[in-house]
C-alpha cells in the first residue's frame, strides 16, 4: 500500500491517481480546525474526477509549530492512522507533500517520498521556519522528487539534501489527454464560447497574480481580430494595484473577451484544443517562477502553438515547443506571424511526439522505478 499524505492539491489528486493505476494507493485528505485534537473520525470516499480512494482525517490547526507540536502530538497520531491501513508498514511507502509532515516523515517505519511541487519558502512569512523542516524531511526521507530543476537546487544548497536522493518529477497531463494520433483541426468549443469569433487565443490556469495582467490588456487592446477567452478561478488577490486595474479592466470588456470561471480539471482539455494559440503570460515572481507548469503539459497535450513569457523558469528550456516572448509588442508579433499561417507553427508533430511521455501516470512509474532501485518494498507495490 502506497499513501499519499495530503491530496488537496488537483496536481497531488491527478498524480496519486496515477499511482494508484500502478500500485494500491490511498491519498490523505486534511479537515483542519483549531480543536481538532478533540476529534478522531476519519471518513472514507471514492473521489470520482480523478478516481482516488481517499480517507478524511481531523488535523490540528498549527500542528507543526512549537508548543502545538510538542502539546498536540498529531505526528504519532497521523503515524498511527498510516500504519493501520497499511498491511507491511515498514515496506509500505509513504509520500509526504508538504515540509510540515517532516515530523511523520521521521517517524514512519517503512521508505518516505518527500515529494515537492512548489516552492514552499516563498509561501511563508517565515521562510526559515520551512526551510528548517525541509532540512528535516530531507534527512528522513528515502527519495526527495521535485517538480523542478530549481527547487531540487534549493533542496540541495539550503536543505542540505544529499544529490543522490533527488530525482526530478515534473507536473504532468493526463494519459487520457493525448491524442493517438496527430490531430488535424482544433476540437469543437464548449457550448460556453462556442459563439466567438475566431481565431482564439486562450489563458487557462489561476488568473491570479503570477499572471502579467498589463501585458495581456495591452496585447487585447493591439489584436483587434483576435477572441480571448480565459479559464479559470479569479477569487484570489492580486496585491500590485496596477496590475488588479489590468484585470479587473479586461474582465469588464465581455464581447471577444470572455472569462469562463472555473472548470473541473478533466474538462480543461475541450478548451485547450479549442484555442488556436494558448498563451502562458506568466509574471517573473515565486514561488511560480520555480515551480512545474502543469498548464504547459495541457496545452502540450492539445498540440496548439504556444507564446509564453518568461516569468518560469522550466518553460526557459521548452523552445521550440513554444515560442518565448517578454513583451506586449513581442506577443502582437508573434500573434500576426500565427495569423498569416493559419495559425500553424509546424511544430504540431513535435508537441504531440513530445506529449506522449508528459503523462502522469508516466510521473507514477518513475517515482516507483526511483523508489524501488533504492529500498524493498512490499511485493504488492512493486508490482
Amino acid at each position: 500500500m502506497w499513501q499519499v499524505l495530503d491530496v488537496r492539491a488537483v496536481w497531488i489528486k491527478e498524480f496519486a491517481s496515477a499511482l494508484s493505476k500502478q500500485v494500491p494507493t490511498l491519498g490523505w485528505l486534511p479537515k483542519f480546525s483549531a480543536a481538532s485534537l478533540i476529534h478522531n473520525r476519519e471518513e472514507e470516499f471514492a473521489n470520482e474526477n480523478p478516481p482516488l480512494r481517499v480517507r478524511s482525517f481531523p488535523l490540528q490547526r498549527g500542528f507543526a509549530r512549537f508548543p502545538v507540536n510538542v502539546l498536540a502530538q498529531e505526528k504519532k497520531r497521523i503515524v498511527r492512522r498510516l500504519s493501520e491501513r497499511a498491511p507491511h508498514p515498514t515496506q509500505s511507502p509513504l509520500i509526504c507533500t508538504s515540509p510540515h509532515y517532516a515530523d511523520v516523515a521521521a517517524g514512519w517505519p517503512g521508505p518516505a517520498v518527500y515529494y515537492v511541487t512548489d516552492y514552499f519558502p516563498a509561501y511563508r512569512n517565515d521562510p526559515d521556519f520551512i526551510r528548517a523542516l525541509d532540512r528535516k524531511m530531507c534527512e528522513s526521507a528515502t527519495l526527495v522528487c521535485p517538480n523542478s530543476q530549481r527547487i531540487a537546487d534549493y533542496l540541495a544548497s539550503e536543505a542540505s539534501c544529499p544529490p543522490d536522493k533527488i530525482v526530478i518529477v515534473p507536473n504532468a497531463t493526463r494519459a487520457a489527454n493525448i491524442f493517438a494520433a496527430l490531430p488535424e483541426t482544433t476540437g469543437a468549443p464548449p457550448a460556453d464560447i462556442a459563439d466567438l469569433h475566431r481565431p482564439i487565443a486562450g489563458v487557462i490556469g489561476n488568473l491570479a497574480e503570477n499572471i502579467d495582467w498589463i501585458l495581456l490588456r495591452e496585447a487585447i487592446e493591439k489584436s483587434p481580430w483576435l477572441s480571448w477567452v480565459f479559464v479559470g478561478p479569479t477569487s484570489m488577490e492580486i496585491r500590485d494595484a496596477e496590475q488588479l486595474k489590468a484585470r479587473n479592466f479586461l474582465m469588464s470588456l465581455g464581447g471577444r473577451v470572455r472569462f469562463v470561471g472555473e472548470k473541473p480539471y478533466g474538462d480543461l482539455r475541450s478548451y485547450a484544443r479549442t484555442f488556436d494559440v494558448a498563451v502562458l503570460p506568466y509574471l517573473k515572481r515565486e514561488p511560480t517562477y520555480s515551480g512545474s507548469s502543469t498548464r504547459f503539459y495541457e496545452h502540450l497535450a492539445a498540440c496548439r502553438p504556444m507564446i509564453a513569457t518568461r516569468g518560469f523558469e522550466e518553460l526557459l528550456h521548452k523552445e521550440p515547443l513554444l515560442r518565448l516572448i517578454d513583451t506586449s509588442d513581442e506577443l502582437i508579433a508573434s500573434l500576426n506571424s500565427l495569423r498569416a499561417a493559419n495559425f500553424s507553427d509546424g511544430r504540431e508533430e513535435l508537441r504531440w511526439r513530445a506529449s506522449q511521455h508528459e503523462t502522469w501516470e508516466r510521473r507514477a512509474a518513475q517515482m516507483i522505478a526511483a523508489l524501488s532501485a533504492r529500498v524493498e518494498i512490499a511485493g504488492e507495490a512493486a508490482a
